[in-house]
This record gives C-alpha cells, sequence and structure tokens, in this order.
C-alpha cells in the first residue's frame, strides 16, 4: 500500500507503539508532566486497552488529565521505587514508610494540606498501624523524599513554601495540594488480596491465565530463565515464541531473544529500559568489572566473602578513577551486588548460600566463558 493511506497506517501504528511503551513504563502519567505522551495515550486509549488487557491481563485507566495502567499481571523480583531528581536510587525502608504513611493520609483528602497538619496525621497513622514514625532527623528527610516523590509524579504540588526546608528544620512548614483521585488509583487489587509480603510476591495466583502470565513476566523482568517456569509453561512458551515475537515487535519495538537457558524481550529503543546497565559512577564499573570476574568462576557458586575479596582488589586496580566508596568495599560489594540482581545478571542467596550466576551475566565477559556455553 503506498499513498497518503500507507502514511497514515504507518504513522498511526507508530503512535501506538510510542504510547504502549510510554505506559509500560510510566504506568501513572499527569498529563501537565508529559502532554504530549498523553495525547497519544489518550487518543488511542481504546486500543491500547484492549491489547494490554487481552495480551497481558492489565487494565489501562484514563481520564481527562491522569493515565493509569494496572499491571496486576506479574509483580517484579526487584524494581524498587526510586527516589525524584536527577540521581535517583532506590527508596530505602525509611523512605517507603513514610510515603504509604503520607499516602493513607492524604487520600480521602482535603485537597489542600499543611506540611504540619499532614506530619500530624502521619503520626497518628502510624501509632493505629503500631509503627513508628517521630520527627527526628531521619524520619524528616525519608518524608522530604516521600514528597517529592509524590510531587514529581502529580500526587501534590507546593502551593506555599517548599518541603525541603523541613528536612533540617523540625519547625518549617508548607502548604501542599494534593490529588486523591490520583493516590487512589496506586494500590493495586493484589494489595487487596494480600495480608503478608510472601503472599504478595507468590506468583501461583497469577499463573490462572498462564500465557498472560508468562507474557507479562517477559516484559517486565530482564530475563525469563528456563529455571522460572514449569516444563510445561517452558514448552508453550517456546511452541509460541513466534507469536510472542509479533506482538512485543507491534507493541514495543521490542524482539525476543531466545536461548537455551531462557529468554529475554530486547529493548533496542532504550524507551523500557529504566535502569541501564553497567550505569556511570564507581558501583556501576565494579559491577561490570566482578561480573566478568565471577563469569569465569568454576565453582557454581561463590561466598560473600570471596565477592567482597574480588571488590577490594578491584578498589586497588582503580584507585585514581573510583569515588570514596572505594575505601568502603563492604558497602561497594553489597551495592553492586543489588545492581547485578536487579538485572538478573546474579542471584543472592542466604548468608551460606552465597551469589550465582545467571545464564545472562555471559555476555558481559570480556572473553568468552566456554565456546560450548550458549549465550543469552
Amino acid at each position: 500500500m503506498n499513498g497518503p493511506r500507507a502514511d497514515l497506517v504507518d504513522r498511526s501504528a507508530a503512535e501506538l507503539r510510542e504510547a504502549a511503551s510510554f505506559v509500560a513504563m510510566h504506568p501513572l502519567v499527569a498529563a501537565e508532566f508529559h502532554r504530549e505522551e498523553f495525547s497519544l495515550i489518550r487518543r488511542h486509549h481504546l486500543h491500547l486497552n484492549r491489547w494490554f488487557t487481552q495480551r497481558f491481563g492489565y487494565r489501562l485507566q484514563v481520564s481527562a488529565d491522569t493515565a493509569r495502567l494496572y499491571k496486576t499481571t506479574v509483580v517484579p523480583r526487584r524494581r524498587p521505587l526510586r527516589t525524584a531528581g536527577t540521581q535517583p536510587r532506590p527508596f530505602s525502608v525509611a523512605e517507603y514508610r513514610a510515603l504509604a504513611l503520607a499516602l493513607a493520609a492524604v487520600v480521602s483528602g482535603p485537597n489542600v494540606v499543611s506540611l504540619r497538619d499532614l506530619v500530624g496525621d502521619m503520626r497518628a497513622a502510624a501509632a493505629e498501624a503500631g509503627i513508628e514514625f517521630a520527627t527526628e532527623s531521619v524520619d524528616r528527610r525519608a518524608l522530604v523524599t516521600a514528597l517529592r516523590w509524590m510531587i514529581a509524579h502529580g500526587l501534590a504540588t507546593e502551593l506555599h513554601d517548599g518541603v525541603d526546608a523541613y528536612r533540617d528544620d523540625e519547625d518549617a512548614d508548607a502548604v501542599l495540594e494534593v490529588r486523591p483521585d490520583r493516590i487512589a488509583t496506586l494500590p493495586l487489587p493484589l494489595l487487596a488480596q494480600a495480608e503478608t509480603v510472601e503472599q504478595l510476591v507468590d506468583r501461583r495466583q497469577s499463573r490462572r491465565s498462564v500465557r498472560t502470565w508468562m507474557r507479562a513476566l517477559l516484559l517486565e523482568e530482564p530475563a525469563v530463565y528456563r529455571s522460572d517456569l514449569s516444563d510445561a509453561e517452558w514448552s508453550e512458551l517456546r511452541r509460541r515464541i513466534g507469536e510472542e515475537a509479533d506482538y512485543f515487535d507491534e507493541m514495543f519495538g521490542m524482539h525476543i531473544e531466545a536461548r537455551a537457558e531462557g529468554l529475554m524481550a530486547v529493548d533496542v529503543t532504550g524507551r523500557l529500559t529504566d535502569v541501564t546497565f553497567p550505569p556511570t559512577g564507581t558501583v556501576g564499573q565494579a559491577a561490570l568489572l566482578l561480573i566478568d570476574r565471577l563469569s569465569r568462576q568454576q565453582a557454581a557458586r561463590v561466598s560473600y566473602d570471596e565477592v567482597t575479596e574480588f571488590v577490594r582488589q578491584l578498589a586497588a586496580d582503580h584507585d585514581e578513577y573510583w569515588s570514596e566508596l572505594r575505601n568502603q568495599p563492604e558497602r561497594l560489594t553489597a551495592e553492586a551486588l543489588d545492581l547485578l540482581a536487579d538485572h538478573r545478571l546474579v542471584e543472592l542467596g542466604g548468608p551460606q548460600e552465597g551469589v550465582s550466576v545467571l545464564p545472562a551475566a555471559a555476555r558481559y565477559a570480556a572473553e568468552p566463558v566456554d565456546e560450548e556455553v550458549p549465550m543469552l
């Protein structure tokens, strides 16, 4: 097909792919921050919702200024919230606690609240839940981080003064306008169905529709290994790999890479990549060099003491170029291993189990570990 009609079809397909990629990457879209992307999502809302519902078991809800994609099929193993700002990092436990208390305090309104009143409501909610929340320095810093995340995602707006002053001054105040309607969309049905963390991350319930669950797993996880699935599930996925590849290409411009050990949805555009590997900085460099070192080990598992010693040696070799973190090998090791585990390059066991290298790690070895070993 040639001519204007063909151009229109191509443009529509490109818009759908861009909109699907963006909302998959940003499940909560505020129109005031992403006007062009929100316009595409709203324009193609029905088509996108049909795609996500039928193929992934997700649900797309679009209002006048908000798009929310409910990803109810899969809870990723390791995808922490990341702080707002130019150098995002994973939330700490204290920051998660502050965010949960802040959201609980404002979800029922009012739409405008002072920071002082918010802190009072949070302390009351904490007491009711039987958890600690004080106004010590660590709690104030955690709350400011949580509020910055809310502001960056369109859940709150600073009307008078800023929240940052509260980090160092317990008496500082600010006035916030909150969006209870958006906040109410945050919880997933899984939260209502689970009473413990174990129930929340238990994937057996989501496997009721196996094809949908496996497709969502392929989208949400950096890699899906053979060991993640039962024999029947693995056979089903491999049998339908052509159909899966078509879906991922049509919706996201991704292609499926399949090997004996597993499968990976490769994001050639970068639109669905939240954290690249390796990132810049000392932790990223240490992680890259460490995974190369670990890939060469003959043992199935490496103890944490051995890994720390590897990192200590790497830090000594790169003393002139790495940050002060090089002088804290235990901390550098922990952060590098967390980064590798987030990308499913290693699996972290208990203190006695140590670290296992996963097949995709071979992609980052400086030289092939074994010519006979297929790599993801």
